[in-house]
C-alpha cells in the first residue's frame, strides 16, 4: 500500500516499521526538568502503534542535556568536548532508564543501542547493526537509539541525530521516519516571515526546497535544525523511504500530527536505490572528492562508470576502496562511490586513457576509477 498523506503513516499495512526521532529540546524542558508527562503519554503512542501491527524504532536524543542537568555543568553541557562527553556518559544511564521506565508502564520492553554514524557507513558493522534490529524488532522489544556521544568527536560537534534516524530506518527495514521538531514542518520560508506557508507534501528534495530551510532553533539544546532534517529526508529518499516532519511540542504529537488531515510534512521518496547504493547515498564522510570534466559528468549522469580520463584534479587523501564525493567543474556534488584506486594512483593516471594507465602504474589497470556498481548520483 502506498504512502501518499501523514495518516498512512499509522496504517501497519502501510508502515508495518516506523522510526521515531525524539529531540533533547522535547524531553527535556528549558528548566532542565525531564518532560515526565509529554514522555509518558508519547510512551502510550508508542505502545498504541504496536498494538495496530507497527514495529517501532526511537531514536533518542537527551543524553548530553540530562547529563549536563546532574553534574551541573553550564551551556547544556555543551561548552568543551571534555564537558559533552562527561555529560554523555551520565546520562546515557538516565536517558535509557527514562524510556525503559515510560516503555515498560506500557508492558513494552526497552532496549539501549549506543552508534556513531560510522557504526552505520562501515558496510560489516551497518549489517551487524541490520541483524541486530531484525532480532529485537522480531520479539516485539523498542530499539532506543542514541549517538555514543562519550566517545565520538567529531559528531557532538557536527553530528545530529536527525541523519541518525534516516540511517537507521534503512539498518532497520523501516518504511517511514517521523522527526518530532519543534516547529509544524517545512515552510516555504522563515516560519516567522509574514505569509509564511507550510507546505504538506515534498515530492523529492530539490534544491529550492533547501533553499526553504531555516536554521533557526528555538531550544538551543539540540544540535539539529531544517538543513539536517531535509539531509536525513534525502538519505531516507535514496532508500525508498518516506520521513515526516511533525510537531512533538504538544501533547499526544503522535495523533495531533498523523490523525485526520496531518498537520505536518511529509517528505516522499523520488528514487529507491537498491540497498547497497542506499547505503552508499546516506554516507556522510568523504575522504576525498574528484572533480570531473563536463564529458565525464554527463557520462556519469547517463549511468556510466567514472573513467580516469574525465578527472581533472584530485583533492584529499584517500586510499582504494574509500569513499570518495564527485563533483563537476562548478563545484556541483554530483555522485559518490569507493574508489579503485588510491588519491597517488589516480593523480598520475588522471586526464589519461584506459591504455595508458598500465604504463604509467606498471600493473593492469581496473577497469574504472569508481565502477557505476559502487557509484549512486547524488
Amino acid at each position: 500500500m502506498p504512502i501518499e498523506r501523514l495518516s498512512d503513516l499509522t496504517d501497519a499495512a502501510a508502515v508495518p516499521r516506523l522510526v521515531l526521532k525524539v529531540g533533547s529540546s522535547l524531553l527535556v524542558g528549558k528548566d532542565r526538568a525531564v518532560r515526565e508527562a509529554w514522555l509518558e503519554i508519547l510512551a502510550a503512542e508508542i505502545a498504541a502503534a504496536r498494538g495496530r501491527g507497527q514495529d517501532v524504532v526511537v531514536v533518542s536524543s537527551g543524553a548530553i542535556a540530562l547529563g549536563a542537568a546532574k553534574l551541573g555543568l553550564a551551556g547544556g553541557g555543551r561548552g568543551s568536548l571534555a564537558d559533552a562527553q562527561a555529560a554523555a556518559a551520565v546520562g546515557q544511564i538516565a536517558l535509557a532508564s527514562l524510556w525503559a521506565d515510560k516503555l515498560g508502564a506500557s508492558d513494552l520492553t526497552a532496549a539501549q543501542l549506543l552508534v556513531t554514524i560510522e557504526d552505520l557507513e562501515d558496510r560489516r558493522r551497518y549489517l551487524n547493526a541490520a541483524a541486530t534490529f531484525g532480532t529485537l524488532l522480531g520479539k516485539g522489544v523498542v530499539p532506543v537509539v542514541n549517538e555514543n556521544d562519550s566517545v565520538a568527536t567529531e559528531e557532538i560537534r557536527f553530528g545530529d541525530n536527525d541523519r541518525l534516524a534516516a540511517r537507521v530506518a534503512q539498518a532497520a527495514g523501516a518504511s517511514a521516519v517521523v522527526l518530532l521538531s519543534d516547529v509544524d514542518g517545512l515552510y516555504d520560508r522563515d516560519p516567522k516571515a509574514e505569509g509564511a506557508e507550510l507546505l504538506p507534501r515534498v515530492d523529492g528534495v530539490t534544491d529550492e526546497i533547501h533553499a526553504m530551510a531555516s536554521r533557526a532553533s528555538g531550544s538551543g539544546m539540540g544540535s539539529g535544525g531544517m538543513t539536517s532534517k531535509l539531509q536525513a529526508a534525502e538519505i531516507a529518499e535514496r532508500a525508498g523511504i518516506a520521513l515526516a516532519i511533525v510537531n512533538g511540542t504538544h501533547d499526544a504529537p503522535l495523533a495531533r500530527a498523523l490523525g485526520g488531515d496531518g498537520i505536518g510534512t511529509l517528505f516522499l521518496p523520488k528514487r529507491s536505490d537498491t540497498a547497497r547504493k542506499a547505503w552508499l547515498g546516506g554516507r556522510q564522510r568523504m575522504h576525498g572528492t574528484l572533480v570531473v570534466d563536463a564529458g565525464c559528468a554527463a557520462a556519469l549522469l547517463r549511468g556510466g562508470s567514472l573513467l580516469a580520463a574525465g578527472i581533472a584534479a584530485v583533492e584529499g587523501a584517500f586510499g582504494r576502496g574509500d569513499p570518495v564525493g564527485v563533483r563537476d567543474a562548478n563545484g556541483r556534488p554530483l555522485a559518490q562511490g569507493l574508489v579503485e584506486y588510491s588519491s597517488e594512483e589516480i593523480a598520475r593516471i588522471r586526464g589519461r586513457r584506459s591504455d595508458e594507465i598500465e604504463a604509467l602504474l606498471g600493473y593492469a589497470p581496473r577497469t574504472a576509477v569508481i565502477h557505476r556498481d559502487q557509484l549512486v548520483l547524488l
